[in-house]
């Protein structure tokens, strides 16, 4: 599947697709089952034209469980999920579990300090979207590789500041509203999963900024952004490219300023 949309704001990855499938494609990359992986690392082996898989039983972390829609995976997090985004626990690291977890999760002991206190990291936690995927995979697959029979529920592009802005006014081209674009906080995993998740089943699906996940960034170029497009909303904003200003001056100026690096 070929995306206009991305050949217009010179996309220089694939765009990812991200599809509930009972069927394991042949060869996508996976977790071993109990193996601790971070779900955005196989976002970034798609943008390069990989495809991989997830589980109940295969979505590498807690909070990867959570994005991807597999319930609520922070329900036995070690010491709690709400002092490890916020003050840590200290007291959870002195017993002898503790300390055998903390050796792989150094933040665990003075957390990582996303929050304020560990009540303003609950209401966090509560306020998430969380759900219970009814298919067996989530798949992230570039788009493509997208056959006819798959439809996705988002698609993802990895994007520097012109492409977003580009995007940002595309999400809002063919709508009576210009708040069609929402970048809340929540990990990485989370802003491409159930975040633009719920937004694909409301009437006015938005897209969703992200990437500005702190502990994720270190992974991708520093301008780089993620810009989520549930379906309806993509399919939108593909069928507007003709005659938006994608085809006029000032953003033409822009893309070419992206092909030349010395501009």
């Amino acid at each position: 599947m070929k995306s206009a949309l991305a050949q217009a704001v010179g996309l220089s990855t694939a765009p990812v697709a991200i599809i509930e499938s009972n069927v394991l494609p042949d060869g996508a990359l996976q977790f071993r089952e109990g193996v601790f992986g971070c779900v955005i690392a196989f976002f970034k082996s798609a943008t390069n034209g990989r495809t991989a898989a997830f589980s109940r039983k295969t979505f590498g972390c807690p909070g990867g469980g959570v994005g991807l829609g597999f319930g609520d995976c922070y329900v036995n997090f070690p010491g709690g999920i709400e002092r490890f985004l916020s003050t840590g626990n200290p007291e959870f690291c002195r017993t002898e579990f503790g300390k055998a977890v903390s050796k792989s999760m150094p933040d665990l002991e003075e957390g990582e300090r996303y929050f304020k206190s560990p009540e303003i990291a609950h209401s966090f936690v509560e306020s998430l979207p969380m759900k219970e995927n009814p298919a067996e995979y989530i798949l992230f697959k570039p788009l493509q590789d997208v056959d006819e029979h798959e439809v996705p529920k988002v698609v993802v592009f990895l994007v520097n500041p012109d492409q977003l802005s580009a995007l940002v006014v595309m999400a809002n081209y063919g709508r009576n509203s210009s708040d069609n674009v929402i970048s809340p906080f929540a990990a990485a995993c989370q802003n491409i999963g159930i975040i633009p998740f719920r937004e694909a089943d409301s009437e006015q699906p938005r897209a969703v900024i992200g990437l500005t996940d702190i502990t994720v960034r270190r992974m991708f170029p520093k301008e780089s952004l993620s810009f989520a497009m549930p379906w309806k909303l993509f399919v939108e904003m593909e069928s507007n490219v003709e005659g938006s200003f994608l085809e006029k001056r000032h953003w033409q100026h822009l893309l070419e300023r992206n092909r030349d690096p010395g501009n």
